[in-house]
């Protein structure tokens, strides 16, 4: 379940947030004059946010050093191309 507060709400109730997040696995939405700022998640999830980050990023830059020969434009092109032809295999 995912939870907003004002962070004045957090403070005064950070204990309890922290219980909800290390034992009900919910995460919680901080707000600051009405918008989110931070959020609050178990340390497991974060762990697994990290790593798909990483992953992504190695993607990236593999992607990058494939397609550096080419224009940007070009590069697009190919990858929607792909993309199309995987779509049209499933």
């Amino acid at each position: 379940m995912i939870t907003e507060v004002s962070a004045v709400n957090f403070r005064q109730n950070l204990g309890e947030m922290l219980n909800q997040v290390q034992y009900r696995h919910d995460s919680i939405i901080i707000n600051k004059d009405g918008k989110p700022v931070a959020a609050l998640i178990d340390a497991e999830l974060f762990k697994r946010i990290r790593q798909m980050q990483d992953r992504f990023e190695a993607l990236s830059q593999r992607l990058a050093d494939n397609f550096s020969h080419l224009s940007e434009e070009e590069g697009m092109a190919e990858i929607d191309a792909v993309v199309a032809q995987a779509r049209r295999a499933s």
